[in-house]
């Protein structure tokens, strides 16, 4: 499960005790916050991505990018026994079990041969 880094211990709710040109106030303090961030979250993710395209020469003299660097390392470490970086693994190539419930229509025949199938079984 994710974890929730929100926080929200500074946040003040519109309240009436608050006049309407505070809460204006307020909100436009919060919207410079959130790009601040925003604009903080882009250069790290910019970062990254150079970091990852960036060629590197591994221990036998062969050159490779960052990103093939990371995913040896993560496998390294899946290998060792490292459940989290197995998990991972298995998640990035599609295979990680279905989290979530589909529901579909059926029309009522259908229904009725599945009932009468577990009435028997």
């Amino acid at each position: 499960m994710a974890k929730d880094y929100r926080n929200t211990s500074g946040l003040r709710h519109f309240t009436s005790d608050q006049d309407r040109e505070q809460a204006r106030i307020n909100g436009a303090k919060g919207g410079r916050k959130s790009g601040e961030t925003k604009r903080r979250r882009k250069a790290f993710a910019e970062a990254f991505e150079v970091l990852l395209a960036k060629g590197f020469v591994d221990r036998n003299g062969n050159e490779i990018t960052g990103i093939e660097a990371l995913v040896a390392k993560i496998y390294q470490e899946a290998m060792d026994g490292d459940m989290t970086a197995a998990k991972f693994i298995r998640d990035s190539v599609g295979e990680s079990p279905v989290q979530r419930v589909e529901t579909v229509e059926i029309s009522q025949e259908t229904y009725e041969n599945v009932r009468r199938m577990l009435e028997d079984a």
